[in-house]
């Protein structure tokens, strides 16, 4: 039988080949698209809200930057600035050009159209020390609200207003608070804001070179209801949250009446709220994420628990989140306690973990099915706070450094063992006194003090032979750690015990210089004087070992201290980083015996120039407070940053199922971070009704797609995360579509009492949907699985019924599987254009030399498997008319 030739063959033949070829093109090229759109990582929210203002008068040429002014919650901002001039110091007491920082409220008070800001009145600022001021470096009026009053300020008054009562004592500057209460004496430690809870920086310095840098405390109404920065404030109809002030008071070398100063030995005397200084006051806006939920009140609500890696990611998208009219609630709970609820209790919701249900030792997975969608990566990171003061005989290079932030070190395992161990000789404060051992720590005598003054540490991080350091409980002889079991804690662990000399370390052999673990953290048990080896390798918290109590030394007091106090917990990792931040270790170190009955008191932040705190936080908490990270010393032997590449370079070392775990042992790629962790979301949709189902899956979608785009907007994925590799977020979307589609059966009951949507029965074994090597899908994670859970063909990207969006085009995330638009990038593009090349390709096909596209059309996989991407057609009625009987 002879071909028909092209020219003589039917129209309608024609018409059916360039359709195959349109369709298989199509899907050719919209595959290569996808290929390519998902290979490419989420784009980055990069606008940036930095404001510069240039000073006035004597600070002219001084230009001050603020680097984030916008969508502002409890946080930290970098305050730095140029053009000035060095800072001197009389003594101990700042003495001329330096730079005070405070927050205020309220409406520009007119008094410098150039640069609008708030009145002196509504700024949070004069509490410093009212008692202990012998290491304070200021002199009673710079660090208060206090003023004298003149008619003429500059006749050597300081202000034109207040004190005017007496003119010869000293008055005070009111504060204002913002629902109007008015404080106009004992403002330096009243009842709104005190020296323990102020954000004021007194004393910033300027360097030689004229610039200068600080990092400054955002306070929420939070933190600060006498600001109420963040509140609703309603203005002609519209509500916005209530802005404030960051307002920057430059102090200089000129006295009152603009001469220099006749006799250098006095310090610049005179509050930045007085009228002569304010006048040089610069006023940034702060513009600030609501405070308090945007949900609409009669929201459903779904809950969500666990792991604090997740908090500050979580809390961006709950507010992204509340037009879909679904509130998801967050309660921060360690991960070790979450899985054991959701094992035993699968209608609690979704619970955030690190490991899949049953890891932890002498805990079994749960029966039935448990869906696992990787949501955040993050990690753990050694934060901190370290200024510099140089020790006597310091080169020149060290000593123009003085009390700047040290920005990096360089921590081995065995160095933070150390100091997770309490075995640096000033961590049990008081048992070495002059040289003599207390019984029982001997071992501790020829020990370093503290960090600093280690040698190890100094080889690594050079620098620390010339600085001075206090070594005390409340400096660099212990690490800043929350209480509680943690997932985070257990890595840390892990990480110590994979490095060969932090383990022989722990089991009793000195380092290179002859230091000694604390026997009491010993994993010889021959050393250890419980006679019970400790066991890092199956910790998950901070254990204070050591039963060490005395009665501090130099204190006067009459009550025991315990490592407890020495070293006091914080709450949580955030918590931690927000103390670091302030420089403030919680240990009660001043007895006051004038107390009923005398007590142990906190003395607050340490004093400035000398501060050093150092903690174990996370990345995001880190990021949010502006907390410096050490580098840590990976596998690979390379010290690392916790930055958004390490991370992933970590994230792609993940190895296990169901749920891919990071192995600090693992990390051996050089660029890997070995603190990296992975957050996954684990649901147990039998114990869900269909609703409840279809809310979490709308939350995992968004996690995936929007959730993983890095930016300061709410709903986007915020600093100290970095986005999701790719197979994380196509597994988390698989996930999603499983759950949403889950047809095994449920114990829940919908809100009308009526059952579930699942198809009921018994449940045998277990199973879970989710994720392991970045993998989707079904995979069985119990002895025999479930038969009655979902089945791969339910998996279909195919939305079931048809989506309701409540309120808003911001997130419309729901069971429809949609997700908002992503920001404006060439890759969204990928698709379309490459169906529609691929259109045209499979069309000219036959002119680049032949061949019919044959339908269906496959794609080969691993394994001799295929998939059909294009199926046999079936033509519409209208066109099939076209065709001879017989066929289409």
């Amino acid at each position: 039988m002879t071909s028909t030739p092209e020219s003589r063959r039917p129209p309608h033949r024609h018409l059916r080949r360039i359709l195959r070829r349109l369709l298989a093109g199509a899907a050719t090229g919209a595959l290569v698209g996808l290929a390519v759109a998902q290979a490419a990582p989420p784009a980055a929210a990069t606008t940036s809200s930095a404001v510069t203002v240039a000073g006035r008068g004597e600070f002219k040429d001084m230009r001050f930057t603020v680097d984030q002014t916008t969508h502002l919650t409890s946080q930290a901002v970098t305050v730095s600035w140029t053009g000035g001039t060095s800072t001197t110091l009389a003594g101990t007491l700042f003495d001329t050009d330096y730079v005070q920082i405070m927050q205020c409220w309220g409406d520009d008070d007119g008094t410098v159209p150039a640069n609008p800001g708030p009145s002196r009145t509504q700024c949070q600022y004069g509490a410093s020390p009212t008692t202990d001021r012998g290491s304070w470096p200021g002199n009673d009026y710079d660090d208060t609200r206090k003023v004298f009053y003149s008619a003429d300020p500059t006749n050597y008054g300081q202000d034109d207003r207040y004190g005017a009562a007496n003119p010869n004592a000293p008055g005070e500057v009111p504060f204002k608070s913002v629902d109007g209460t008015v404080i106009t004496s004992g403002t330096q430690n009243n009842a709104l804001f005190n020296h323990n809870t102020t954000n004021e920086v007194d004393f910033a310095r300027t360097g030689a070179d004229g610039t200068g840098k600080e990092y400054f405390e955002v306070q929420t109404a939070n933190e600060a209801p006498h600001l109420g920065c963040g509140t609703p404030v309603s203005t002609n109809g519209v509500t916005k949250p209530r802005s404030c002030w960051l307002v920057i008071v430059p102090q200089g070398h000129l006295d009152l009446d603009g001469k220099p100063y006749a006799d250098r030995s006095q310090v610049n005397a005179g509050s930045p709220v007085s009228s002569t200084n304010w006048k040089n006051r610069v006023a940034i806006p702060l513009h600030f994420n609501p405070v308090g939920t945007n949900c609409a009140l009669g929201s459903d609500e779904r809950a969500t628990t666990g792991s604090e890696l997740v908090a500050d990611a979580m809390t961006s998208w709950q507010a992204a989140l509340c037009p879909t009219g679904t509130v998801y609630g967050y309660t921060e709970l360690g991960e070790p306690d979450t899985r054991s609820r959701l094992t035993a209790d699968g209608s609690s919701g979704l619970a955030f973990t690190t490991r899949a249900l049953g890891a932890d030792d002498g805990t079994t997975a749960p029966s039935g099915t448990t869906a696992y969608a990787p949501v955040a990566l993050s990690g753990a990171v050694i934060g901190f706070t370290i200024e510099r003061r140089a020790k006597a005989g310091a080169p020149a290079s060290v000593e123009k450094l003085a009390g700047t932030k040290v920005e990096s070190i360089d921590l081995t395992p065995r160095l933070v063992a150390k100091l997770l161990t309490e075995s640096y000789r000033n961590s049990p404060w008081g048992a070495v006194l002059g040289g003599t051992a207390a019984s029982g720590y001997g071992w501790a005598k020829n020990n370093p003090a503290g960090l600093a003054s280690d040698p190890e540490f100094i080889s690594l991080n050079p620098e620390f032979a010339y600085l001075s350091v206090a070594e005390t409980p409340s400096t660099d002889t212990d690490l800043l750690t929350a209480l509680g079991h943690s997932d985070t804690a257990r890595a840390l662990w892990q990480w110590i015990m994979s490095d060969k000399e932090a383990r022989q370390f722990l089991g009793g052999i000195s380092d290179d210089w002859g230091m000694r673990v604390n026997p009491y953290y010993s994993t010889n048990a021959d050393v250890n004087p419980t006679g019970i080896a400790f066991d890092p390798s199956h910790s998950d918290d901070y254990p204070k070992s050591d039963p060490w109590c005395t009665i501090p030394p130099g204190t006067g007091a009459t009550d025991k201290q315990c490592m407890g106090d020495f070293h006091p917990y914080v709450d949580d990792m955030h918590s931690g980083a927000l103390h670091t931040r302030r420089a403030d270790t919680l240990w009660k170190s001043t007895w006051d015996s004038l107390a009923n009955p005398p007590v142990f008191k906190s003395p607050g932040p340490q004093v400035v120039g000398s501060r050093f705190v150092i903690t174990v936080t996370d990345a995001a908490s880190a990021a949010r407070y502006g907390l410096q990270t050490a580098r840590l010393r990976n596998s690979a032997g390379k010290f690392v940053a916790p930055t958004a590449t390490s991370l992933t370079a970590a994230a792609n070392t993940a190895t296990g199922s169901p749920v891919a775990e990071i192995s600090p042992a693992n990390t051996t790629a050089k660029t890997a971070y070995p603190l990296a962790e992975l957050v996954y979301a684990a649901v147990r949709p039998g114990s869900l009704d269909a609703a409840a189902r279809k809310d979490y899956a709308a939350l995992l979608r968004y996690t995936a797609a929007n959730g993983q785009v890095s930016g300061a907007d709410p709903g986007l994925l915020p600093a100290g995360y970095a986005p999701l590799p790719t197979r994380f977020r196509t597994a988390a979307e698989h996930t999603a579509t499983a759950l949403l589609h889950y047809t095994g059966p449920t114990t829940a009951t919908g809100g009308d009492g009526s059952a579930g949507s699942g198809a009921g029965g018994s449940t045998s074994g277990s199973e879970t949907i989710g994720t392991g090597e970045g993998s989707s899908g079904l995979m069985a994670g119990g002895p025999a699985g479930d038969a009655t859970s979902a089945t791969p063909a339910a998996a279909s990207a195919v939305p079931s019924g048809s989506p309701s969006y409540d309120g808003g085009k911001a997130v419309q995330t729901t069971a429809a599987g949609t997700t908002p638009a992503d920001p404006a990038s060439p890759l969204r593009y990928a698709v379309p254009v490459g169906a529609a090349l691929g259109a045209v390709a499979g069309v000219g096909a036959p002119f680049a030399g032949g061949g019919r596209a044959r339908l269906p059309l496959r794609v080969p996989l691993p394994g001799g498997r295929s998939m059909t991407v294009v199926p046999q057609l079936a033509l519409p009625e209208r066109l099939r008319r076209l065709l001879p009987p017989g066929r289409g």
